[in-house]
């Protein structure tokens, strides 16, 4: 990957520029366990950023995608576990000459000479999800995820509903150990799973990692026993003392133990004809294997070498995961036709003539977004190349036929489920519909965002009761749920509800006719308008129709009504867009007419409590560890505290959690006092009496 040419200054901007593609990936793949880009496109991203590091070595920053291993886990409903032994990620080679090279330097780095015998093993590298079992007195006593290489998630109730995991092992074993590996489906079982989900009306998995991540990391474990997940072991983390001197030695150890290793684990010669003929035999092997593989992961046997080798930045000089290529096919575009998804996105779907793409037959394809199809110049009839990489969707990677007279195809500008407005906000790419809560393919999501526990908090109004309700008329919009108490001898007479759950369930919905004027418009699920958002704006303005009427200004070009509201502290372009365009659209505002009419929110006021950081500027960096943080926001607010996000000279107060950098260099700078998140509970607990806030 050529840098040849490139001003320090575009090197910096485009390092910028995939520092943020890459960290909004990984989020996407380990923590939401939903990827949007194939396995070879991630890898593209992260290998110009290593090709742009190593000409402008200057320009790495302490937080480059370099030096990052999976995702933080922060937003996790599961406990937290710091690993002992960081558990490190691989780096990658996509061809023969790659191997060669990464022979070569561990050579130069032992200082051997160029025909020293260099065993490794070679093993098929599964696409499932990482995690580390700890064993103590042969007990299994906690197992968690990667997570970010430091902290990763507690599953230990969810693996052990993994037949492969034993609970126990045999009394010989070291006193700590630390088995590592990974879980994940078959293909067959995952085929099964989709199958069932579909019928269900559930979650569909995109491909069998993602149906093990999201069956494995589950806050309910009982989620996870009904999910067929398998495991095998590949290294080990933490040991009071290890039970070889090779790596051979070790995995033969754990399959002894009652661990599942890769049947194509092997010991072989260390020379790059051997490891390509290895890797060309299990590229053959790969379409009829009962698992997805994306690999295979070389590592040098001898332990010792291992440990003088040592590790570069997020990974072991001594292991290398040389991946496959993607699988690539020709055919035709018969149709495109677009999709609206659950939160308003419009993605446009292909319709391909059938064709045989690594032994699976591609019958559709993602072309993401509006601004792919322009890029590709794609319209119904063009030939195409398409590839599945990591056995994701399928994605359309060259159109053959784009010099060929044909009309461009019309991406909507309409909503193909509900004819709202679509729009692209400034600086996206995603065209989005405004129809909100009148959409049918957003409707059911956006009544159970309505009655959620941050917003109206309506208990007893479920996911599975609002898809009921809504499937038999009752439910179309918000003000739908104030008129269910006409519908009580129709609920009673549905199988499962009694009296007393109907009772119960409309005094919930009673109880909150005056709801508060914030939840309620975070209740809407308007775009870019959050918790606190909602409750910036209501602070500033008290009541919701004034909202409205500024909003609609703002949209209009009243250049004084724009300003009043991005005047408002963490209020920018975007929310005024967001709100304008929600206004701007009759079915919304029908909706919004309709709901007032049903609900009285009071005038919003906070109400503060004394306390020794009121009227102080307080700014959160780092990981919080026991709240979001919105959550710590709120708190500030409560506390008579103004929470900024950035530091200054009016900056009272920092509070830093672990990974604080710049803020926190920069509060040392200019003397700002500076605590830990068990000082700021300290102040919490002092204000509110040592209750909770």
């Amino acid at each position: 990957m050529s840098v040849d040419g490139l001003s320090e200054a575009d090197a910096a901007n485009e390092m910028m520029r995939l520092a943020k593609a890459i960290a909004k990936h990984d989020r996407l793949y380990h923590a939401e366990d939903s990827p949007e880009i194939s396995d070879a496109e991630y890898d593209a991203l992260v290998r110009r950023n290593a090709a742009l590091e190593a000409a402008f070595p200057h320009l790495i920053r302490p937080d480059s995608p370099s030096r990052k291993v999976g995702h933080a886990v922060a937003a996790s409903p599961l406990g937290k576990v710091t690993h002992e032994v960081r558990m490190m990620s691989l780096d990658n080679a996509f061809s023969p000459e790659e191997v060669a090279e990464w022979l070569a330097r561990m050579r130069r780095f032992l200082n051997l000479p160029d025909d020293a015998p260099l065993a490794c093993t070679a093993e098929d590298k599964i696409d499932g999800l990482s995690c580390s079992l700890r064993y103590e007195n042969g007990r299994l006593v906690r197992a968690a995820t990667r997570g970010d290489g430091q902290v990763g998630e507690d599953v230990t109730a969810n693996v052990a509903h993994i037949p492969d995991i034993p609970q126990t092992l045999p009394a010989s074993v070291p006193q700590v150990f630390e088995v590592r590996g990974e879980v994940y489906m078959e293909k067959q079982a995952f085929t099964a799973l989709n199958a069932a989900q579909h019928e269900a009306g559930g979650k569909l998995f995109a491909n069998p990692r993602n149906a093990a991540a999201g069956s494995l990391r589950q806050k309910d474990a009982s989620v996870t026993a009904r999910r067929p997940l398998r495991f095998w072991a590949h290294g080990w983390g933490a040991a009071s003392e290890l039970p070889g001197t090779t790596q051979s030695e070790v995995v033969t150890r754990l399959r002894d133990w009652g661990f599942p290793i890769s049947p194509l684990f092997t010991r072989i010669s260390g020379d790059a004809e051997a490891l390509i003929a290895h890797f060309d035999a299990i590229g053959k092997a790969r379409p009829n294997l009962a698992y997805d593989i994306d690999g295979v992961v070389y590592k040098l046997d001898r332990l010792d070498w291992q440990e003088r080798l040592g590790f570069v930045a997020k990974a072991p000089r001594w292991a290398l995961a040389h991946k496959f290529p993607a699988e690539r096919a020709e055919t035709i575009v018969q149709g495109i036709d677009i999709q609206v998804g659950r939160t308003g996105k419009l993605t446009p779907v292909g319709r391909l003539a059938p064709v045989l793409v690594g032994g699976v037959t591609v019958t559709n394809v993602t072309l993401h977004n509006r601004d792919e199809i322009a890029r590709l110049g794609l319209r119904v009839g063009d030939r195409v190349v398409i590839q599945r990489a990591g056995d994701v969707i399928p994605q359309v990677v060259e159109n053959l036929t784009r010099d060929e007279p044909r009309e461009a195809f019309p991406f909507p500008n309409h909503c193909p489920e509900c004819d709202s407005e679509a729009v692209a906000e400034e600086g996206e790419v995603d065209v989005r519909c405004t129809g909100g809560l009148i959409c049918p393919a957003q409707r059911t999501q956006r009544l159970e965002h309505f009655v959620s526990r941050k917003a109206l908090d309506i208990e007893g109004l479920g996911e599975k009761t609002i898809a009921q309700f809504f499937a038999l008329g009752w439910l179309e919009s918000p003000a739908d749920i104030y008129r269910l108490r006409q519908r009580r001898s129709d609920i009673l007479a549905l199988e499962g509800w009694q009296e007393k759950s109907v009772d119960n369930l409309l005094a919930a919905i009673e109880a909150k006719r005056a709801p508060d004027a914030a939840r309620l418009l975070f209740a809407l699920g308007i775009r870019h308008v959050g918790e606190v958002t909602a409750r910036d704006l209501m602070k500033h303005l008290h009541e919701l129709p004034a909202l409205r009427a500024l909003a609609t200004r703002a949209h209009a070009g009243d250049a004084e009504a724009a300003s009043e509201i991005t005047g408002i502290d963490g209020i920018g372009p975007a929310v005024i867009e967001a709100l304008g365009d929600f206004f701007h659209e009759p079915h919304n505002v029908a909706v919004w007419e309709d709901l007032l009419g049903q609900v009285t929110p009071p005038r919003y006021e906070v109400q503060t409590v004394a306390s020794r950081v009121a009227g102080k500027t307080v700014v959160f960096t780092g990981k919080l560890e026991t709240m979001s943080r919105d959550e710590a926001k709120a708190q500030a607010e409560r506390l008579g505290a103004k929470a900024a996000g950035s530091v200054s000279a009016k900056t009272d107060l920092l509070v830093a959690g672990p990974g604080a950098g710049s803020k926190l260099k920069k509060a040392a700078e200019l003397g700002i006092e500076t605590m830990d998140e068990a000082g700021w509970a300290a102040i919490v607990a002092e204000a509110f009496g040592g209750g909770a806030v």
